[in-house]
């Protein structure tokens, strides 16, 4: 069963026309920790990528891939790497399903053109950061 609808496949491919870069979604799962939501999140994964020959999907086990995981700072699952050309530090933990969507959506983009969508003061105002800024955003289904 498909989760996106015709209508979120045609919009999101409108989104990806201008995907520049490969980008390779890394999902770290694990049936024993969290069955369901890692089945539910590598399913989503899967379908976002169908949308562009852009995208590649890999799935790693976090008990049997610590290497990979230690390596990208993944400590649980469900949990998403969005590599562009570089790895940006673009991670989503849990399933990006309701607004955190547009935010995985978003990622993708940015990973493939290496470009932010921000604006000229939002620019400005990180420049002036004296150091590397972690942010972390929590969200609860409704």
């Amino acid at each position: 069963m498909a989760i996106l609808s015709a209508q979120n496949v045609s919009q999101i491919r409108g989104l990806f026309g201008g995907l520049r870069d490969l980008v390779k979604l890394v999902v770290f799962s694990q049936s024993l920790a969290a069955a369901e939501l890692c089945a539910q999140n590598e399913a989503l994964v899967r379908e976002v990528a169908e949308i562009s020959d852009t995208i590649s999907v890999e799935v790693l086990n976090l008990a049997i891939d610590r290497e990979r995981a230690e390596a990208y700072g993944i400590t649980e699952v469900p949990a998403i790497v969005v590599e562009g050309s570089r790895d940006y530090g673009l991670r989503f933990y849990g399933v990006p399903t309701g607004y955190e969507f547009s935010n995985l959506i978003d990622a993708i983009v940015l990973a493939s053109t290496g470009e932010p969508t921000l604006s000229d003061a939002t620019k400005t105002a990180l420049a002036g950061l004296e150091g590397d800024v972690d942010i972390k955003v929590f969200s609860t289904p409704t």
